[in-house]
C-alpha cells in the first residue's frame, strides 16, 4: 500500500521584491557580507541566481514574518494498492486507488508500452477501480490526483507487477486457421485441465460471424466447451473465434494460455436427412436442390441414432471392426477396406460406402447401426458412395430420423444440434 503526502507552496514574491528593494539602499559592505553569508549554505535553504527553489530545498526560505516558511500541505491523501513495486500482484481485483481529504482528478494506469487500462473514478470521488481484469506478468505504472478542499494538489506514482502464472491449462480446437466447412460446424474447445470458472472462460470465447450470427458456448463436463449459433451459419461467410484467455483465472491458480483469432469460412449449403423408416437420404444442396438416394441404416438389434449430426472426419478407406465398438448385438465383423467413410459419432457411426451388402439399399436396414450407400470395392467416384463422399465437406450436417433407436448425445461426436437452443 503506497500512501503519498504532498504540499502546495504558498508564494511570498510580492514581500520578498519589497525586502530586495530596501537591501539596495544599504552600502556595498552589507552587500558583500550579505552573499558572504548566502554562500556558506549556513541558511535553512538555498537560491539560485534565478531566486527559484534549488533540488532539495524547500519553495519559499523566507521567515515566517515575511509570508514564507514550510509550503502548506494538501489535506489530500492517496492510497494506493498495491503498494509501489510490488510483485505478483493478482490481476483480478487486484489494483485500487483511494483518497481522503479529497477528491480524485486523474488516474492513469498504463503498462511498459503505454497502453492504458480502462478504468472510472467514482461518483463521489473517493475512489478509481479497472474496468476490467489486468494482464497477467505485465508491469503498470499507477499516476494518481487528488485535490482538497482549498484547491493543493497531492500526486502519487508508483509500479508493480502481476503475477506470471505457474500453471496454464492448455487449449485446443477442431478448426483450422482458414478452413472451410459446413453450415453447422461447431467449434468445439477442449482444457488439458479440468475448468472451475466456466462463465469466465465463456467470457474469454467469442465466435461470431461477417453476417452478424454469434454463438454460444454449452459445456460437456470439465473440460469440453462447445459452441454453435442458434441456427445454422450462413453459407459463404466468415466465422472467427477470438480467444482472449491468458489472463483469465480459469481454476484456482490456473490461468489460460492462449490470446488470438482464428478464422474460417462457411462453405455451401448442405444438410442431408435421413429417414430410417423409409431407407432413403435425401440431400439438400439449398436452393431448391435436392436428391434422395437409397441407403440401408442400423438393424433392429443395432439401430442408428436419430437426431442431428455433423460430419467431422473423412477417410477414403477405412478398417471398421465390431471389437473397436461397444454394445454391438450379433455377428461379429472386421471389414479392412470399406470405402469413403464419414465419421458423425465418436462410437462408430459413419456414413459410408458399401460393396458387401447385396440388393439391401433402398429396401431393408441391415448394417449395425452405420448408414451405408452403394459402392464397389476400392470405392468409385460414380457410385452413389464416391458422389456423396465427393460433395461433403467437415461439417456438414446428416440428420437421422424414423430409427428403432435414441436420440444421439450432444457430446457424441459434434451433435450438439441435437440439443434445442432453450437448453444450449
Amino acid at each position: 500500500m503506497e500512501t503519498v503526502r504532498t504540499t502546495g507552496a504558498v508564494a511570498g514574491r510580492g514581500r520578498r521584491a519589497r525586502r530586495s528593494a530596501a537591501a539596495l539602499l544599504v552600502g556595498g559592505a552589507l552587500l558583500l557580507s550579505t552573499a558572504a553569508c548566502n554562500d556558506d549554505g549556513g541558511g535553512k535553504g538555498s537560491t539560485d541566481a534565478k531566486g527559484g527553489a534549488s533540488a532539495g530545498a524547500p519553495a519559499d526560505s523566507g521567515s515566517p514574518a515575511d509570508g514564507g516558511g514550510v509550503p502548506k500541505a494538501s489535506a489530500a491523501q492517496l492510497t494506493v494498492t498495491p503498494a509501489d513495486g510490488a510483485a505478483d500482484v493478482q490481476p483480478k481485483d487486484g489494483l485500487r486507488v483511494a483518497v481522503t481529504g479529497g477528491k480524485l482528478t486523474t488516474v492513469t494506469v498504463t503498462d511498459k508500452n503505454g497502453k492504458a487500462v480502462d478504468g472510472k473514478i467514482s461518483d463521489d470521488g473517493l475512489s478509481w477501480k479497472p474496468g476490467g481484469q489486468l494482464g497477467v506478468g505485465t508491469t503498470y505504472t499507477v499516476s494518481a490526483q487528488a485535490v482538497d478542499a482549498e484547491g493543493l494538489v497531492a500526486a502519487s506514482t508508483s509500479t508493480f507487477t502481476t503475477l506470471t502464472p505457474a500453471k496454464t491449462a492448455g487449449t485446443s480446437d477442431n478448426i483450422a486457421d482458414n478452413g472451410t466447412y459446413g453450415v453447422g460446424m461447431i467449434v468445439s474447445v477442449t482444457f488439458a485441465k479440468p475448468i472451475k470458472n466456466k462463465e469466465a472462460v465463456l467470457g474469454g470465447i467469442t465466435v461470431t460471424s461477417s453476417d452478424g450470427k454469434t454463438a454460444r458456448g454449452h459445456w460437456f463436463g470439465d473440460k469440453r466447451v462447445d459452441f454453435r449459433p442458434e441456427d445454422f451459419w450462413t453459407p459463404n461467410t466468415k466465422v472467427t473465434v477470438k480467444y482472449r484467455l491468458k489472463n483469465v483465472e480459469v481454476s484456482p491458480g490456473v490461468y489460460g494460455d492462449v490470446d488470438k483469432d482464428e478464422p474460417f469460412g462457411i462453405g455451401r449449403y448442405q444438410v442431408s436427412t435421413v429417414d430410417a423408416a423409409a431407407h432413403t437420404m435425401t440431400v439438400d444442396s439449398g436452393g431448391g436442390r435436392t436428391e434422395t438416394v437409397p441407403i440401408t441404416a442400423g438393424n433392429d438389434e443395432n439401430p442408428s441414432w436419430n437426431g442431428t449430426m455433423l460430419i467431422y472426419s473423412k477417410e477414403v478407406v477405412t478398417r471398421m471392426n465390431s471389437a473397436t465398438v461397444a454394445n454391438v448385438k450379433g455377428a461379429e465383423y472386421d471389414v479392412q477396406d470399406v470405402p469413403h467413410a464419414m465419421r458423425l459419432t465418436r462410437t462408430g457411426t459413419y456414413v459410408h460406402g458399401n460393396y458387401w451388402g447385396g440388393n439391401v439399399f433402398g429396401r431393408t436396414n441391415a448394417s449395425h447401426g452405420c448408414v451405408g450407400l452403394a459402392d464397389v470395392k476400392g470405392g468409385s467416384d460414380t457410385s452413389n458412395g464416391g458422389k456423396f463422399f465427393k460433395s461433403s465437406i467437415i461439417g456438414d450436417v446428416v440428420k437421422i430420423k424414423n430409427s428403432k433407436g435414441k436420440t444421439v448425445d450432444g457430446d457424441n461426436g459434434l451433435s450438439g444440434w441435437t440439443i434445442p437452443w432453450s437448453k444450449w
